[in-house]
């Protein structure tokens, strides 16, 4: 297993070899290496088994480390960085030549950010090249928001982790992009809409892709876990017959009958009926939509390591963070 730690010394030295490592950040861990190394690019592509089609976010400390790296002509990008870098914002630019192909999946642009963590932005400055960085995990499976949740998918397969402790946002950052006068959101995050707005005006959203991906955390099937997860609607009653299962989605998956108490539940406030109580797991009792996003990846861990047969899960009020959660839990009940 990987070495958890937090020598940054250690880092530099592996990250300057061309090898990756696991970093913290407020929103989810990463797994990085050498953005301007494409050997270093492709073992990331390779420890995660991501598709090449789907690009990858370059982290550096500064706004001023911008300028090496993108191409800024548009004053937005300053209103956002002023107002929300450090931070889970990421921002799509058009990329310099110095940021390789493989970076960007070939687009002409590059996502590019400022992480809000002390230890990794301590390691960023002691690099003279921004890393690229996706999150810690397998492809697909749920982002880790812990050392040992990267340790226990990964450590096999890299040889430090540093530990930056717990996220203390939870979901993956907000992606927002310029066209013409249009601000655009390619992937909703860890800082909502409405943050956004109130700093450059009405923005457009892009839902997801299932291919070809504008930006990095697009594809709509992705943060799932391994058993099952469904989504049902909270004001039909949930009983063993699955027939009588309130289900928003496909009914095709519906396959289960069986004992309610190997049956998980993750929901907003709520306990729901005919689910043993220790089975069911609260993003925030007070409805604080912060506390649901720290808790949403490792409440899907948790329940996918218990002997649960199936989850079911339910949708947040569709406003602030609610958003973000909402997207990860539609396409972490998806399948690829």
């Amino acid at each position: 297993m990987a070495l958890i730690s937090t020598d940054t010394e250690l880092a530099v030295k592996l990250l300057n070899d061309g090898e990756v490592i696991g970093i913290p950040t407020e929103t989810v861990y990463g797994l990085a290496g050498n953005a301007l190394n494409t050997d270093a690019v492709a073992s990331i592509f390779e420890v995660k088994n991501r598709p090449t089609f789907d690009p990858l976010i370059i982290h550096t400390h500064s706004i001023e480390q911008f300028e090496n790296y993108v191409e800024i002509t548009d004053d937005r990008v300053y209103t956002l960085a002023e107002k929300f870098m450090p931070g889970p914002l990421t921002l799509l630019l058009p990329r310099k030549t110095i940021i390789p192909d493989l970076v960007t999946s070939g687009l002409d642009t590059v996502a590019i950010r400022i992480p809000q963590h002390p230890l990794t932005l301590k390691l960023l400055r002691q690099l003279d090249f921004p890393l690229a960085a996706p999150s810690a995990n397998p492809f697909g499976y749920i982002s880790p928001t812990s050392a040992q949740h990267v340790n226990h998918q990964l450590g096999e397969q890299i040889n430090l982790i540093l530990d930056g402790g717990e996220c203390q946002v939870g979901i993956e950052s907000t992606i927002v992009g310029f066209d013409g006068s249009e601000t655009i959101v390619y992937r909703k995050g860890g800082l909502s809409i409405e943050d956004i707005e109130s700093a450059v005006g009405k923005v457009k959203v892009i839902e997801h892709s299932s291919s070809n991906p504008l930006a990095p955390g697009m594809l709509k099937s992705h943060y799932a876990p391994r058993k099952t997860l469904i989504l049902i609607d909270i004001g039909s009653e949930i009983a063993q017959d699955a027939n009588r299962i309130g289900y928003i989605g496909d009914a095709n998956r519906i396959g289960y009958i069986g004992d309610a108490n190997r049956i998980g539940y993750i929901g907003f406030q709520n306990y729901i009926p005919n689910i043993p109580k220790e089975n069911q797991l609260l993003l925030s009792p007070t409805g604080d939509f912060k506390e649901a996003a720290k808790n949403l990846f490792a409440y899907m861990r948790q329940l996918d390591n218990t002997d649960v047969d199936i989850i079911y899960t339910t949708l947040l009020p569709e406003k602030d963070l609610g958003r973000a959660i909402n997207d990860r839990i539609r396409r972490a009940t998806v399948k690829a």
